[in-house]
């Protein structure tokens, strides 16, 4: 017998993290919370060199040995030259992935001296059920987007159906309970699209024929933002747990560094005054969009914090990086930054987890999403809540971002967002409790099966 299929046992568990974007932090954070409610539960969490490097470092290190770094390949070729698009690099670690991790626990429970008793992962990873049920063990599946997108997952064969019977892609979505405010062109391209030759809408809609076998479903989000479609995913999914906001579950336990001076930089502004501007770690704008986004600070005159990755000087206007209110840094201690009170409002590409820290912080949003589920959580904040605005057009034009910094920061409508997105903080914060039962409630649904 193998070393990973050795009889099972809930002394250790195996984690498997997917290395991109905001992926792998939240999930070594749940962890961490999972191992001071058990601490005598060992974990091994995998995931790439690369993307373990990053994420055990910003967290530091005080689990003593109950949570080892288990590194795993990347699927990269020997020689292999890294572009430009890291997309290219996700579908090439996908490929082949579920060998590289198999092989990864085995070292896990060899390196431990121990049979692994429980698998954890990224929900989208739907081959880990079939992992969990050939080893006889939990499947704790980790949803780390919101619950709409998740829906939309689970019904992708209906909505297709639905696309297939209307011709129309800018009718509501009205035969989804609750989505009624929400079109097709708003939903994340993987559940559009009827093509499975890629990795990612392959692997998505596999998960949505999975999840329903798993132990448990764990999303990081409150059941007050969204309690109908909540509902939805509490009816169709077994142990169905949210568990956030995980950033102030978790992430506030040890506040991270502000090297860039930040905070006392924000100390110096008035009330709502600040706009802050990031758009994730993953994707930079096209140089057109930069460039219209400067514009439209050096007019407004409106200060301004920007975490900007990439390089600042050959990516931006001389002007705007001399602009005394403004403030351009490598990276910020986006938490805290939003629940600055200076801050009026959050530029973002819509990312789950900076929809929740912008909720957190009481923020309302001005959207420019990309890729994912990022449309329909702008779409959501926009037409579900009414906690911020989407760009005319969907692209950062010098009109369209002057037209809603007006909207957030300046008008009646403004005031609206923000009344709003007090009451969705307010029930964030409250939640806490909720998502800490739910955390000793997974505990024992793990221990116990």
């Amino acid at each position: 017998m193998s070393a990973s299929h050795r009889p099972a046992t809930t002394n250790h568990i195996a984690v498997l993290a997917f290395p991109f974007g905001s992926h792998a932090p939240p999930l070594l954070g749940l962890v961490r919370k999972f191992s001071e409610a058990a601490p005598h539960v060992r974990f091994s969490f995998l995931s790439t060199a690369k993307s373990n490097a990053s994420t055990f470092s910003a967290w530091g290190s005080n689990e003593g040995d109950r949570i080892k770094r288990i590194d795993i390949g990347d699927g990269l070729p020997e020689g292999y030259v890294l572009g430009g698009k890291q997309g290219d690099m996700m579908e090439i670690f996908l490929e082949g992935v579920a060998e590289r991790f198999k092989n990864g626990m085995e070292a896990a429970a060899r390196e431990m001296g121990e049979g692994i008793g429980c698998l954890i992962s990224d929900a989208f990873y739907w081959f880990v059920g079939e992992m969990a049920e050939e080893m006889k063990v939990p499947w704790v599946a980790v949803w780390t987007s919101g619950p709409r997108p998740l829906l939309t997952h689970l019904d992708t064969d209906v909505i297709r159906e639905h696309i297939k019977s209307s011709g129309s892609r800018e009718k509501p979505l009205d035969f989804l309970p609750g989505f009624s405010e929400i079109q097709v062109d708003d939903l994340p391209e993987e559940v559009i699209t009827e093509s499975l030759d890629s990795p990612f809408p392959k692997f998505l809609y596999k998960m949505g024929h999975h999840l329903p076998r798993a132990t448990s479903v764990l999303m990081n989000c409150f059941e007050e933002i969204d309690k109908d479609i909540q509902s939805l995913l509490n009816s169709r999914l077994p142990n169905y747990l949210n568990v956030g906001p995980l950033s102030m579950l978790v992430l506030m336990q040890q506040p991270p560094s502000d090297d860039h001076g930040c905070l006392p930089w924000l100390d110096n502004h008035p009330p709502n005054s600040v706009v802050y501007i990031s758009f994730g770690g993953v994707l930079c704008p096209p140089p057109h969009e930069l460039a219209a986004l400067a514009d439209a600070l050096l007019e407004s005159g409106i200060p301004f914090l920007w975490s900007f990755r990439g390089n600042a000087e050959e990516s931006l206007p001389k002007g705007l990086r001399e602009m005394g209110s403004g403030k351009i840094v490598p990276w910020a201690p986006q938490v805290q930054v939003l629940m600055h009170s200076s801050v009026g409002a959050f530029v973002t590409h819509g990312g789950w987890n900076s929809v929740l820290e912008s909720v957190g912080g009481g923020v309302p949003m001005i959207g420019r999403p990309y890729f994912g589920d990022q449309r329909l959580n702008v779409k959501t904040a926009e037409n579900v809540w009414g906690i911020g605005v989407g760009l005319e057009g969907g692209v950062m034009t010098k009109s369209g971002v002057l037209k809603a910094l007006g909207q957030v920061l300046g008008s009646e409508e403004g005031k609206l967002m923000r009344e709003k997105v007090g009451i969705l903080q307010a029930l964030a914060h409250k939640s806490t409790g909720a998502s800490s039962r739910n955390f000793s409630r997974l505990v024992e649904i793990v221990t116990k099966s």
